[in-house]
């Protein structure tokens, strides 16, 4: 079995293959250096937008960000990286040219980051070309393409809702209307104080007529006291006044009855009246406080338009880059050279394994013989 492994015996091996690995090195650093050279300069260019909260939300609210509210703004990544945008923008820059005639989802995957900075309100826009300035026209135009479509979405979204609040109020100031007409039409058709009188009237008509009724009563009383005392001719006469009483009394009663009726009827009447215009007088009310109420909502609409939503505004327009992104000049070196290092590093480690496991075979074999 061979023998454990001797860290000075390695040693000792990699130092024997030393220029070996060295020129392993140079050959991967002068490769890296090649190729790098060889590729075509890319340079990218970043513009910043800062996504403000609502101009009427509560200060304390808009500063205590949310991992849920950081979540949602990533709805305008997919503003600043739309195809239509980043279309137009190659048809206005001309990119096809230096670009070539890929399609555009792989243009924009290959020219176009956007992305929200980690905790933060920043949206960063990143565009890679090989000309530094387009690079940095593209970013431009993209942050400014993305905050005008917000503004645009932000303004619809206002106009709707100030449209939907004037056709409520047109709609209250139509059923106002038709409140209004019908009290005219209820004042006009029924009015309320001759009826009120009339039954005022007839309240006095019916107590006279029970006064009378009183009377008429003591007088057959008193007829029928007369008539026990009288004699002769002065009884027939009471008695003959005492039958025109009763006649005058049954008329009298009958008037009471009439009375009675024709005052609840009236009051019949005026309750459904007095109902009528109390019911009118409520939706009068209640409509005129409906106006109140939605031109109030209308004037806040009209004041707080263009601030109800997040506002986007470029904080940083970008700059024309002045040091290439890609190819990373010394990256590509660094890597090179690990590489040229830990290959034949590793090479020549299993090839020091593969010998010592083939002398051990010999040896066992030789041994045994």
């Amino acid at each position: 079995m061979p023998d454990s492994f001797d860290a000075f015996h390695y040693i000792g091996y990699m130092r024997s293959r030393g220029r070996w690995i060295g020129a392993s090195c140079v050959v991967a650093v002068a490769l890296a250096l090649a190729v790098s050279l060889a590729q075509t300069r890319l340079y990218t260019a970043t513009a910043r937008i800062v996504i403000e909260p609502p101009a009427g939300s509560d200060l304390r609210s808009a500063m205590a960000v949310s991992p849920i509210y950081l979540e949602s703004l990533k709805t305008y990544e997919q503003f600043a990286s739309s195809d239509s945008l980043f279309r137009k923008a190659i048809d206005q820059f001309d990119l096809r040219a230096s670009l070539g005639s890929r399609p555009i989802e792989s243009l924009k995957r290959r020219v176009l980051q956007v992305g929200i900075v980690r905790n933060t309100r920043i949206l960063e826009i990143e565009a890679t070309l090989p000309d530094p300035r387009k690079a940095q026209t593209l970013a431009h135009f993209m942050a400014q393409s993305a905050v005008e479509l917000n503004r645009s979405l932000v303004s619809e979204g206002d106009q709707d809702l100030i449209h939907g609040i004037e056709q409520q109020q047109h709609d209250a100031r139509a059923h106002l209307q038709e409140i209004e007409d019908a009290w005219a039409k209820v004042l006009s058709n029924e009015p309320v104080n001759q009826l009120q009188s009339a039954i005022e009237s007839a309240a006095e008509l019916r107590a006279a007529t029970e006064q009378q009724v009183l009377n008429t009563e003591l007088e057959i009383a008193d007829a029928a006291q007369r008539e026990k005392q009288a004699s002769g001719s002065d009884a027939a006469e009471i008695r003959k006044q005492a039958g025109d009483a009763r006649a005058r009394l049954d008329e009298m009663r009958k008037q009471l009855q009439a009375l009675d009726s024709q005052a609840a009827e009236r009051e019949k009447l005026l309750a459904q009246r007095l109902a009528r215009r109390d019911k009118l007088e409520a939706d009068r009310k209640g409509a005129q406080a409906s106006i109140t109420a939605i031109e109030s909502r209308l004037r806040e609409a009209r004041g707080d338009a263009g601030y109800r939503g997040e506002r986007l505004k470029i904080i940083d327009p970008g700059i024309v880059p002045e040091r290439p992104s890609s190819p990373n000049l010394p990256l590509n070196l660094a890597a090179a050279l690990l590489l040229g290092l830990v290959l034949p590093i590793l090479y020549f480690t299993l090839e020091m394994s593969y010998r010592e496991r083939t002398i051990y075979r010999e040896f066992s074999k030789a041994r045994h013989e």
